[in-house]
C-alpha cells in the first residue's frame, strides 16, 4: 500500500526539493510507501483532504483542528521553538507607517489561509477595519499577494512571517513589514491519518533520532 503525504500550500517553493528529501527519508527510516503530493493552492489541498486522498499532512492550524475532529488524524510533531506568526506588509515606497494610518475602503491581498487572516484582521482591529469596510484580494499564493504590492494592485498584504522572510531578497527589498504579530502559540504541525496511526511512535522516534542519519 502506498500511503499519500501532503503540505501546506503556505510554505516557499524553493523548499520543494527538502520536502521530497524528507519523504525519502521518512520512507526509509518507517518502511512505508510514501507518495508525496503537492498542492497550488489550499482549494487543491482541502479537496484533497474532504475526499480522505491523504494519509499523512504536514497542517497548518486551522487544518491541522479539522484533520484532528472530524478525519481522525493524530498529531505527530510540531517545530522546535518555532510558532506561526503573521506579517501585515505594504509596498517599500506606501506613505503607511502604522496600522493607524489605514482607513476604510484599504485594498487587501491575502491568500485564503484562514489562520493568517484571521491573526491580521486582528491587527487591523486599531484602524477600526473589518471585512465589512475593506477590499479584499485573495491570491492562490504568498507570490501573488506579493506581486499585488509591487503593482500597487494592494494597499497592504497579509504574509506567514516565515514565508515572507522566504521571499526572494529582491522582492523583500521593495516590501515591507507594517506590524507583525506576537502570539507565540500557533504552530503548523505533522498529522497521520488513521491509515498511519499506528506509525505514529516510528515516526517519532525516527523524527527525533533524525540527525543521527
Amino acid at each position: 500500500m502506498t500511503h499519500n503525504f501532503s503540505v501546506s500550500p503556505d510554505f516557499n517553493p524553493s523548499h520543494i526539493s527538502g520536502w521530497y528529501i524528507f519523504n525519502t527519508w521518512l520512507q526509509r527510516a518507517i518502511s512505508e510507501n510514501i507518495h508525496l503530493e503537492l498542492y497550488n493552492d489550499f482549494e487543491s489541498h482541502r479537496n484533497a483532504i474532504a475526499t480522505d486522498q491523504l494519509d499523512l499532512i504536514y497542517a497548518n492550524p486551522y487544518d491541522a483542528a479539522l484533520l484532528v475532529r472530524d478525519k481522525g488524524f493524530v498529531p505527530v510533531a510540531c517545530p522546535e521553538n518555532r510558532s506561526d506568526e503573521a506579517i501585515i506588509a505594504v509596498n517599500k515606497e506606501s506613505p503607511l507607517v502604522n496600522i493607524e494610518a489605514l482607513s476604510e475602503g484599504t485594498r487587501i491581498s491575502s491568500t485564503d489561509d484562514p489562520d493568517v487572516r484571521m491573526m491580521c484582521m486582528i491587527m487591523l482591529e486599531p484602524a477600526g477595519l473589518d471585512k465589512t469596510n475593506t477590499v479584499l484580494n485573495q491570491r492562490d499564493t504568498y507570490v501573488l499577494v506579493a506581486k499585488d504590492l509591487l503593482k500597487n494592485d494592494a494597499d497592504i498584504g497579509f504574509f506567514l512571517e516565515e514565508t515572507y522572510n522566504d521571499l526572494s531578497e529582491i522582492i523583500r527589498n521593495q516590501l515591507r513589514p507594517l506590524v507583525q504579530s506576537e502570539i507565540h502559540v500557533i504552530h503548523h504541525l505533522l498529522l497521520a491519518g488513521p491509515k498511519l496511526a499506528s506509525k505514529r511512535d516510528a515516526i517519532q522516534k525516527s523524527l527525533l533520532s533524525m540527525a543521527d542519519d
